[in-house]
C-alpha cells in the first residue's frame, strides 16, 4: 500500500521506485492512494494513467476525489479507481472493486472530515452483500482521527487481510498484525516532497496559518519521500502473516532530469 501520492513530484517518485520495488521485494498487488495525485489535490484520467503504467493496480481517494471536474465520468467507466463507499447514494464511481482476486474497499471517516454515512456499517452491508467473496482483503481507511483508524483496525480484525489508514501524509510507526489475522497501520504516509508541510512549501502554509489569509499552496521541491507497507498475505485464508514499513527517498529532478514541478 502507498501512501497519498502528491502531486507531479507524487507521481514521478512511483514511477522511479515502483517497478524495482515490485521485482526485488516479490510484489503481487499494489495499491495506492491517488487523491492528491493532480498538482496535489484530486486525480485525473491522465494522472491515474502514470500510477497504472508505474505499476499500481487500485488507485483509492478519500475526501478531495472531486477536486478535479474531469475525474467524474472517469470514476464511472474505469473500475480500478476508487472514491469512499460511503459517499451518498447515486453518486459517480463505485466503493469497491475485485481485480486480481484481490477485494479492495475504500471508506472515509467521519470524525473531523464532515458528515458522511457510517463507513463501518456501510462496509458490513458491502461484505454480506457479495455472494462469493476473495480471501484478501484490503480497506484504505482514509481519515483524519487517529482513533478512529486505529478503530478500523480492530472492528475488521479477523475480516480483512489489511487496514490501512491514510489522509494526514504523516506516517506512523505502529505497523503491526492483530490478533485475528489483520495487518494494521494508522497512516502509511505520502509520496510527496520530503521538506515540506504535507507536501507544501512550508512558508505557504506559514503565511496561511499565521495570517489566516488565503495563500496559494505551491507544492514543495527537492527530494521526494516514498511512504508505503508491505504486506505479506497467506492465499488461502486471507490472513497476514507480516508486515513491515517500506520507505524510502528519492530525488527525482536528478533521476527525470528536470524540476519535479514543471
Amino acid at each position: 500500500m502507498i501512501g497519498d501520492v502528491v502531486g507531479r513530484p507524487g507521481r514521478l517518485a512511483v514511477s522511479a521506485l515502483l517497478p524495482d520495488l515490485r521485482r526485488s521485494q516479490n510484489i503481487d498487488f499494489v495499491v495506492c492512494n491517488g487523491e492528491n495525485a493532480a498538482g496535489g489535490r484530486g486525480l485525473t484520467s491522465g494522472t491515474a494513467g502514470e500510477l497504472f503504467a508505474a505499476g499500481v493496480d487500485v488507485i483509492t481517494s478519500g475526501n478531495h476525489i472531486w477536486n478535479q471536474r474531469e475525474v467524474i465520468p472517469y470514476l464511472d467507466s474505469e473500475p480500478r479507481v476508487l472514491r469512499p463507499l460511503n459517499y451518498p447514494p447515486g453518486v459517480p464511481g463505485r466503493g469497491h472493486t475485485i481485480y486480481k482476486d484481490v477485494l479492495v474497499v475504500n471508506l472515509l471517516g467521519r470524525v473531523f472530515l464532515g458528515n458522511f454515512d457510517d463507513p463501518f456499517r456501510l462496509a458490513d452491508q458491502l461484505l454480506e452483500s457479495l455472494p462469493l467473496r476473495p480471501a484478501c482483503l484490503l480497506i484504505d481507511f482514509h481519515a483524519e482521527a487517529t482513533s478512529e483508524k486505529v478503530l478500523a483496525g480492530w472492528y475488521f480484525d479477523g475480516r480483512a487481510s489489511a487496514v490501512f489508514g491514510t489522509h494526514t501524509h504523516v506516517p506512523t510507526c505502529d505497523a503491526r498484525l492483530l490478533p485475528g489475522g489483520t495487518a494494521h497501520v494508522s497512516d502509511v504516509g505520502m509520496v510527496g516532497p520530503r521538506d515540506s508541510v504535507l507536501g507544501v512549501k512550508p512558508e505557504r502554509v506559514r503565511a496561511f496559518l499565521t495570517t489566516l489569509m488565503p495563500a496559494r499552496f505551491d507544492l514543495a521541491e527537492g527530494p521526494v519521500a516514498f511512504n508505503s507497507v508491505l504486506v505479506d498475505v497467506d492465499e488461502s485464508s486471507g490472513r497476514a502473516v507480516a508486515v513491515q514499513r517500506l520507505d524510502r527517498v528519492v530525488d527525482v529532478e536528478k533521476t527525470h532530469g528536470r524540476r519535479a514541478d514543471e
